[in-house]
């Protein structure tokens, strides 16, 4: 069904923080926006709001029809334990909960309970449009073409790979009918194919739609409008055209701003230094005239009153012109990444080889390899998800035990890595005592270094865990910062990191000059970074293609 979402003056707090600050917007029949804003600003938060699933202080959240279904598909798979993916598919695209209250209507019918009749049909209408009637014939289909075996279904989310993992969460979109639907981050860890199956079902959805994402391409390809959200005042910013239409509008605004502030400015210290210019003029004026004038020269003494009369009105007709003035706030300047990479002495010429090299994990087989990372290489790696990408950096670097052949790492090496699970912040131990032992710097070096990179106290000293996606990727960029490397590894370093830390990552990277290992699906990185060499992983086997 058409369906309109109206939310108006939302505010939220937590732990007395204001996260949101009377946030109203309309998301129409057919809207696609995209929302935007640094990492921790509270984007998630605007949705878990929309959706209905965080508490907010202020406003409310209107549907015409009420009845509208609106749906979240979350940035992290979030697997439960002994769920299959069959029951997965079912809870993110809300049919489960239709289910369940559509056989707790049926029992209320059978039982004769005031109103069942009516709380029947519309269970009934709820459950059918969310396409629950023939769910499972649709999930066989689509999870067959993103290439999930025959089983996955029925197999625990817990067992999948992380490929599998991904397209699992992809099929929850693509089956997913709400009459609104919000999507959080859903470009992270899609391959190439994956992210044009979602592209095509955003621009076919016959609803409305909101999407939280950092993927610059897809945003440019998908939305038709952006809400910014502004980190200062909790605010939110509209612009209307897509992307790069934003990009525009929002550089404009920017200087309009600075220049209205600036007129204010001029004008304001104009007056001011009138005032006070006039102020000093009548002091002086009034001694010398004391010093020149006989105490019984009336005509003199008049003519001094007079004058400091006159002055003093001059003065007032400038206090009145300032406090006419309307005043223009200043505008903040916006804090920015700066960020490089330290440099370690370089390492010999060889860096790492892999010879006849095997590897067999529980759904596929990588190998045999034969590879040699040179120093100063700079190399992208390809693939679809589930192809054993990941598992070739590990062979490579000697994290994971070869079934056959041989591995080495060169004289000198020296490993700087941002893994696709983050996963040196991870578990009960802080940010902070991460990077101490990383750097061996005192705790009071570490904190400037992390609020370099918008981390604050907050953040880095409570359990790693309770970080979000895209602070943790902030704490690995940091220490990148701080400890020399020769030789760095990404895995999708763009995941979960916002629009200004994604161009800096790029402007660090085309600054250094080490070898590289590159496993990104961000199209416009890769157009940006520079590489020397491109390897494709698919069936288990290591090709290199032409650049």
């Amino acid at each position: 069904m058409s369906a309109t979402l109206v939310a108006s003056g939302l505010t939220v707090t937590r732990g007395g923080a204001t996260v949101l600050d009377g946030v109203s917007l309309t998301v129409a029949p057919g809207d696609r926006l995209g929302v935007v804003g640094p990492n921790g600003v509270g984007k998630s938060t605007l949705l878990r709001a929309l959706a209905g699933l965080v508490p907010f202080d202020e406003g409310r959240v209107d549907l015409a029809p009420p009845t509208a279904g609106v749906g979240l598909l979350p940035q992290e798979p979030d697997r439960l334990p002994g769920e299959t993916l069959r029951a997965f598919l079912a809870r993110r695209t809300g049919v489960g909960a239709a289910q369940r209250e559509l056989d707790a209507a049926g029992e209320a019918l059978s039982a004769g309970a005031p109103g069942a009749d009516d709380r029947y049909s519309i269970a009934l209408e709820r459950w059918l449009a969310l396409g629950a009637a023939d769910l499972d014939v649709r999930a066989e289909e689509v999870c067959a073409e993103l290439g999930l075996p025959a089983d996955a279904l029925d197999s625990p989310t817990t067992a999948l790979s992380g490929g599998q993992a991904a397209r699992g969460s992809l099929a929850s979109v693509l089956l997913s009918r709400f009459d609104i639907t919000l999507l959080d981050e859903p470009t992270n860890d899609l391959d190439f194919d994956g992210l044009d199956r979602l592209e095509r079902f955003v621009r076919g959805v016959s609803g409305a739609l909101v999407v939280v994402s950092h993927d610059r391409e897809f945003l440019d390809r998908t939305i038709d409008s952006v809400a910014e959200i502004d980190p200062h005042k909790h605010g939110l910013a509209l612009f209307a055209g897509g992307w790069a239409a934003y990009l525009q509008a929002r550089e404009v605004s920017r200087r309009q701003a600075r220049e209205r502030y600036e007129d204010y400015a001029d004008q304001r210290d104009g007056l001011t230094a009138q005032a006070q210019r006039q102020r000093e003029q009548s002091v002086r004026g009034s001694v010398r005239a004391k010093r020149r004038m006989s105490d019984n020269d009336r005509a003199a003494r008049g003519a001094r009153i007079e004058a400091a009369t006159k002055s003093a009105a001059r003065v007032r007709s400038i206090e009145s012109r300032l406090d006419r003035l309307e005043e223009v706030e200043e505008p903040r300047k916006e804090w920015q990444l700066r960020m490089s990479i330290a440099a370690a002495p370089r390492s010999g010429d060889v860096v790492a080889t892999l010879t006849g090299a095997v590897v067999h994990r529980p759904t596929f087989t990588v190998g045999p390899i034969d590879l040699t990372v040179a120093w100063a290489d700079r190399i992208v790696i390809t693939g679809p998800n589930g192809a054993g990408k990941t598992t070739l950096l590990s062979a490579l670097l000697g994290r994971l035990p070869l079934d056959a052949g041989n591995q080495s790492l060169g004289a000198g090496v020296r490993l700087g890595e941002i893994d696709q699970a983050r996963g040196l912040f991870r578990g009960e131990t802080t940010a902070l005592a991460v990077a101490e032992r990383a750097t061996t710097w005192p705790a009071a070096e570490v904190r400037t270094l992390f609020a370099k990179f918008g981390l604050g106290p907050d953040q880095v000293t409570r359990p790693a865990d309770s970080l979000s996606p895209g602070e943790r990727t902030r704490a690995g960029l940091a220490l990148l910062q701080a400890v020399g490397v020769n030789c760095l590894v990404l895995d999708e370093p763009t995941n979960h990191l916002d629009l200004p830390a994604i161009e800096q990552l790029e402007q660090a990277l085309a600054g250094y000059t080490g070898t590289l290992l590159l496993v990104t699906h961000d199209r416009r990185m890769l157009d940006t970074v520079a590489v020397t060499r491109r390897l494709h992983v698919d069936g288990g086997l290591v090709t290199e293609k032409p650049l």
